[in-house]
């Protein structure tokens, strides 16, 4: 049966009982609407589709931006919505656009894509690498970007057929900028009852998806501190207040609030990845800075971590003779935490379209997304989409400058955006109140 027939099934079946097309999460494919993933896999796949998917990925590859600088990027994406005539918002958070498709009635359902780039080199020489020197997409968000205007493109040419409204969030700063955020306060969400997001993964197969119900990602910190003593000679450190060692004793410090504070069976984490201080051989600086991340699973826990680093931290400077202050200089990342009932329905759909063998649930990774800050006012499911294949090699994980994206990953992500934004809106219509009498007599 034809995509357009099932539309009109689903029309048939409301106008005689309203109920019959209300489902719950995770509806199985006894709803009827079960080809429709793998239908919509197989125009994401047709070539001049794919071709044309590939060659927005590159174009933007080739001109990485930074957080709220990603001015070409928003450009390009305003282009595409314009030629497939979908309406949207622009400017949202400096250089967001929200994209509207369908009815522009309840339900509502939005899909994410991120779009900025790193400060680093690429190092992988092809055709389409970065022109930018110093930038470098090497987290992927130049496919989920292309992914989600693949998505767009499919959705729109069926806009007739939808039964409420998807918007399409294409969303500056992930990188630590609190793009999602901005977002939020920008009105991206306004009227979203759930959200989906992608972020491709290098070390799954390609055609494979993976998420889990709950916490999937902890939430994230940045940590500063300058500790501050008096300056001398390395000869005669009497006459100093050494914060080199004052730091050294924090860093060790710092490591107990995990292996002494924390439950074993609560992941967290405490890393000091920046010192700086002093510049010559025999010269005590008069002052040290370091720095670092602290991540959790819970808000208790990153509370908890977050007030202890300040304390471990100014004390143990005070017992050096030092003084220290303790800056949180980002906008800390809320833990990812997917919604039971929205996983159970990406796992329908995504075992639709691909095979529930290829729908796996993952651990839980230390690593963070600020797809976290829809997740706090909304219901919402992140997952991973493979892209390993083994005759193209290793290939790197993000923010790596030998990082890839294996292009025929593509296909399965526009694919899986517009079906679950296609059946989300089938399978979540209000009730109707009006008696059934009624629906006959105006057949």
């Amino acid at each position: 049966m034809s995509f357009s027939k099932w539309v009109v099934l689903v029309f048939v079946l409301h106008l005689f009982n309203p109920s019959l097309v209300r489902f719950c999460y995770g509806s199985s494919s006894s709803t009827g609407f079960s080809d429709i993933p793998k239908k919509l896999l197989d125009v994401a796949k047709k070539k001049e589709f794919f071709d044309w998917m590939v060659g927005i990925r590159r174009k933007i590859h080739e001109n990485p931006e930074m957080g709220y600088e990603e001015f070409e990027t928003s450009k390009l994406i305003r282009a595409e919505l314009d030629k497939m005539g979908i309406k949207y918002k622009h400017p949202v958070a400096v250089t967001g656009v929200v994209g509207y498709i369908g009815t522009g009635e309840p339900p509502f359902v939005g899909l994410r894509a991120d779009m900025d780039a790193l400060a680093m080199q690429e190092m992988v020489e092809w055709e389409h690498k970065s022109k930018i020197p110093g930038k470098m997409h090497a987290c992927g968000h130049d496919a989920h970007v292309t992914m989600l205007l693949g998505a767009a493109k499919i959705l729109q040419e069926h806009r007739d057929e939808l039964k409420g409204t998807v918007v399409l969030i294409f969303q500056p700063a992930e990188e630590g900028g609190g793009g999602a955020q901005k977002m939020i306060q920008g009105g991206a969400l306004e009227n979203v009852s759930a959200i989906f997001g992608i972020h491709v993964a290098p070390k799954f197969p390609v055609g494979q998806v993976f998420s889990r119900p709950g916490p999937l990602l902890a939430g994230n910190g940045f940590f500063e501190a300058v500790i501050s003593g008096k300056g001398g000679h390395a000869a005669i450190p009497q006459h100093s207040i050494d914060p080199i060692l004052a730091a050294s004793n924090v860093i060790v410090s710092l490591q107990h609030l995990v292996s002494r504070e924390a439950d074993p069976l609560d992941s967290q984490v405490v890393t000091v990845a920046k010192f700086q201080g002093g510049g010559a051989f025999n010269v005590i600086p008069d002052s040290v800075t370091i720095g670092g991340t602290f991540r959790a699973f819970s808000k208790e826990s990153f509370s908890q971590l977050k007030r202890r680093i300040v304390e471990v931290i100014t004390g143990q400077a005070a017992v050096q003779r030092c003084n220290a202050t303790v800056d949180f200089p980002s906008i800390p990342f809320p833990v990812a935490i997917n919604d039971k009932d929205l996983h159970a329905f990406f796992e329908t759909i995504a075992g639709d379209m691909l095979g529930k063998n290829k729908v796996g649930i993952m651990q839980p990774i230390m690593g963070s997304e600020d797809f976290s800050f829809y997740q706090e006012v909304i219901p919402g499911c992140f997952f991973f989409l493979g892209m390993h294949n083994e005759t193209l090699g290793t290939m790197e994980n993000g923010h790596s400058p030998y990082f890839t994206v294996n292009e025929d990953a593509l296909p399965y992500g526009a694919a899986l955006h517009s079906s679950l934004a296609l059946r989300y809106l089938l399978e979540f219509q209000p009730k109707i109140s009006t008696p059934v009498e009624k629906h006959h007599d105006e057949l």
